[in-house]
């Protein structure tokens, strides 16, 4: 296995590959992993997540998995990186952390099955799926800015090539707590799976992003928070939480809300016990 990273090295975005506790250039420049300063490892066309995959999230839901997978987008301008800031917006309190694994496309991808499928993934990185619950009333459907706000999907640190997903563990820590704790076997869905599932109707080039699902666990964090996802074989994501110096504007737009609905979800569908309110549907 090969770890690829990118990042500002004398002012420019270089290419790297770690050597242990190094970050090693094509030109012999090294520096040390811990003092570098991080960019996104790829830099992708797209971002695309599935909602449901790891069975301990669905069970944490009192819901069951749909027939077959569902997704939503988040744009490009949502990429942060290792070390990178997250920012909460003023007016905003409801964010959530997701541990996840990232598959990267290594080649243009279009009507592959799952056995081809393979072939096409470059190699996995680490994501970190944060949500801004706030928004969840009025974004439900699409997640646009419940997952797509700026600065909400960290990637990194580095792009991981000819690494098993079968039996890994995956963990999130805030401030080094353990919150979340799962492993890559309670996929429903593999890999190769989603990348083919995609590719039946929407073409995926090199760099572009798939979010393969979080386990159990995901709750708020709060400005000065510091989150870590761990993945045996790729490392460790870390990223401090920060508070937005400005509002989100109240002259346009519909506002965050603090409705039953951003509350259950954001607190891990604690309707259940609570006696709240029923299931919600497995697409929602």
């Amino acid at each position: 296995m090969t770890e690829h990273r990118r990042i500002l090295l004398d002012g420019a975005t270089v290419d790297v590959v770690r050597d242990g506790d190094l970050l090693r250039a094509a030109d012999g420049r090294e520096v040390a992993a811990e003092d570098a300063v991080h960019l996104p490892p790829v830099v992708p066309s797209k971002i695309i997540a599935v909602h449901l995959n790891h069975r301990s999230r669905v069970t944490e839901f009192g819901t069951k998995l749909p027939a077959a997978p569902t997704y939503f987008h988040k744009p490009t301008s949502s990429l942060n990186a290792h070390h990178g800031a997250v920012v909460r917006p003023e007016g905003c309190k409801w964010l959530n952390y997701e541990g996840e694994i990232a598959i990267v496309i290594g080649r243009v991808t279009r009507n592959v099955s799952p056995a081809e499928a393979a072939g096409h993934i470059a190699g996995y990185t680490i994501a970190n799926d944060f949500g801004l619950h706030d928004f969840r009333d009025t974004d439900a459907g699409s997640m646009l800015r419940v997952k797509g706000s700026d600065t909400l999907c960290p990637l990194g640190p580095g792009l991981v090539d000819d690494w098993d997903f079968r039996g890994k563990a995956i963990r999130t820590l805030v401030n080094g707590d353990v919150r979340q704790e799962g492993s890559t076997d309670e996929m429903a869905w593999d890999m190769p799976y989603l990348v083919a599932d995609i590719a039946r109707t929407i073409t995926l080039f090199p760099g572009d992003v798939l979010l393969s699902g979080t386990p159990a666990g995901s709750r708020p964090v709060q400005p000065g928070d510091v989150v870590s996802v761990e993945v045996e074989g790729l490392g460790t994501l870390t990223n401090d939480v920060v508070a937005g110096p400005v509002p989100v504007r109240t002259d346009v737009g519909a506002q965050p809300t603090e409705s039953e609905e951003v509350l259950s979800t954001a607190l891990g569908g604690d309707w259940e016990f609570r006696g709240i309110r029923p299931p919600r549907r497995a697409w929602e």
